[in-house]
C-alpha cells in the first residue's frame, strides 16, 4: 500500500516495489503532484503494474555513466571515426544530463535541450546527430529496463526558418577549377610544387580521389597493365602523427570500387615509382614497408597525411592567384565538372566517385550541363529554321 505526504506545496507518495538482489525492499517515492488525488492516481498505476508483473525497477545510473557503457558497446560495431562522432555528440548531452539520473531526464528536458543547441549557433545537421546519437542511447537504455519511458521518443530537432538569402545560398554550386584554372593549377604543381605535388595532385584530379583515399592507396591497388586503381581502404590520422596513422574500410559500401584512369596517370605514377625505389634504397634500414605509394620524407615509408596535402594546396593557390579557399576536396567537384563537360552521365560520375547519392556532386553536375541543353535547344532550333 502507498502512504502519502506533503512537500511544500505539492503531494507525494512512498510505497515498496519489489525486492534487491539481496533480498531488502525497495522503496519509491514520487512528488510534484498538484493534489493528493493526483498522486494516489499515479500510485495506483504502480500497483496496477506491480500486480501484473510489468512494474520496472527503474536505475539510479547517471546519464555519464550509461552513455559511456553504451559508447564502449557501440565503438565495437563501428569504425573508430563513427565512434569519435558519437563521442564528441554525447558531449554536447552531457553538457546538460551529465550527472543527472537518466530515470529523471523529463521529455520536457529533452526537447528544450535540443532547442538550446539551436540558440548555441550549433547547425541543423550537427543537432540532428546529436538527436541521432540521444534517440540510440535511450533506446537501449528502456530495452536494458534502465528507464521506462524514453524523453527522446516524441522529441523534434528544431529547423531554422529559411531566410530568402538561405534559400538563395543553397542553390551555390560548390567551389571548383575551371578547365583552364586546373591546368596551370597542376602546370605550376610541376614546375615549382614540393616533392610529389605534380603527382599527387594529377591522381586527385584525374581520378576524383577522396584525399583520405589517396593517402591509403598502396602500389599493389594500381593495375598498370589495365589502367585501374582499386580504393578499397581510407587514412585516418586525427591527431596527425605521422607514424599512428590508421587505415580503415571505405566510407560506404559504393567507396569500394575499381576506376579507370588514363595513361598519363599512369605514366606520372611509373616515373614516382621508379624515384620511390631509388629514395627507398637509400633509407632500407629504416624503411616503413607497407607499400604505400604517397610517403613522408621525413619518417620513410610511412603514408602521407591529409593536413600536409591540404597546405601544398593552400601553398600552390596562392602562387598561381587562384582561390586560397580551395581544398584538395576541391579538385573531387573539379573532376566531376569536366567529365560532365566531356558528356558522361551522372549515373556514371556517381558510380566514379563512389557516390550511392550526393547532392553536391549532383550541383555540380547540373551547373555544368545547364549551359550544355540550352546549347542543344538551340541547335534544335537552327535545325527546324533550315526546313
Amino acid at each position: 500500500m502507498a502512504s502519502f505526504f506533503k512537500r511544500g506545496k505539492t503531494w507525494c507518495y512512498s510505497m515498496y516495489v519489489g525486492k534487491d538482489q539481496n533480498g531488502k525492499r525497495i522503496k519509491r517515492k514520487k512528488g510534484g503532484f498538484k493534489t493528493k488525488k493526483e498522486a494516489q492516481a499515479a500510485a495506483a498505476l504502480v500497483e496496477t503494474e506491480l500486480t501484473s508483473n510489468t512494474f520496472i525497477i527503474e536505475s539510479d545510473i547517471t546519464f555519464k555513466d550509461f552513455a559511456q557503457i553504451w559508447l564502449d558497446g557501440y565503438s565495437l560495431q563501428v569504425k573508430i571515426s563513427t565512434a569519435r562522432v558519437r563521442t564528441h555528440e554525447i558531449d554536447k548531452l552531457k553538457q546538460y544530463f551529465n550527472l543527472i539520473r537518466m530515470r529523471d531526464i523529463t521529455k520536457k528536458q529533452y526537447q528544450d535541450t535540443l532547442f538550446d543547441l539551436q540558440k548555441q549557433g550549433l547547425a541543423s545537421n550537427t543537432i540532428s546527430g546529436v538527436h541521432g546519437t540521444a534517440r540510440m542511447i535511450f533506446k537501449k537504455a528502456v530495452e536494458l529496463d534502465v528507464i521506462r519511458n524514453d524523453p527522446t521518443q516524441y522529441a523534434r530537432p528544431p529547423r531554422k526558418v529559411e531566410t530568402l538569402e538561405d534559400i538563395e545560398k543553397a542553390d551555390d554550386v560548390p567551389k571548383y577549377l575551371e578547365k583552364e584554372e586546373l591546368a596551370t593549377f597542376l602546370r605550376l604543381a610541376h614546375d615549382a610544387g614540393m616533392k610529389y605535388d605534380y603527382t599527387m595532385f594529377l591522381v586527385l584530379a584525374y581520378t576524383g580521389l577522396r584525399v583520405g583515399e589517396l593517402c591509403a592507396l598502396k602500389w599493389a591497388d594500381i593495375d598498370f597493365k589495365e589502367h585501374l586503381i582499386k580504393i578499397t581502404r581510407t587514412y585516418y590520422n586525427p591527431k596527425n602523427n605521422i607514424m599512428k596513422y590508421e587505415l580503415l574500410p571505405p566510407k560506404t559500401k559504393a567507396s569500394r570500387r575499381a576506376i579507370n584512369i588514363t595513361e598519363k596517370v599512369i605514366a606520372e605514377l611509373e616515373i614516382h615509382r621508379a624515384k620511390q625505389s631509388k629514395f627507398k634504397m637509400l633509407n632500407r634500414d629504416r624503411w616503413h614497408d607497407e607499400d604505400f605509394i604517397f610517403c613522408v620524407d621525413r619518417y620513410p615509408g610511412y603514408p602521407t597525411y591529409i593536413k600536409l596535402i591540404e597546405g601544398r594546396m593552400t601553398r600552390l593557390l596562392k602562387i598561381a592567384c587562384l582561390p586560397e579557399n580551395l581544398t584538395p576536396h576541391s579538385l573531387r567537384h573539379t573532376h566531376t565538372s569536366l567529365l560532365a563537360e566531356a558528356g558522361v552521365g551522372l549515373e556514371e560520375i556517381m558510380e566514379r566517385l563512389g557516390h550511392s547519392d550526393d547532392d553536391t556532386t549532383r550541383k555540380v553536375y547540373l551547373h555544368v550541363t545547364k549551359d550544355m541543353k540550352k546549347e542543344a535547344a538551340k541547335k534544335f532550333d537552327n535545325l527546324m529554321d533550315n526546313l
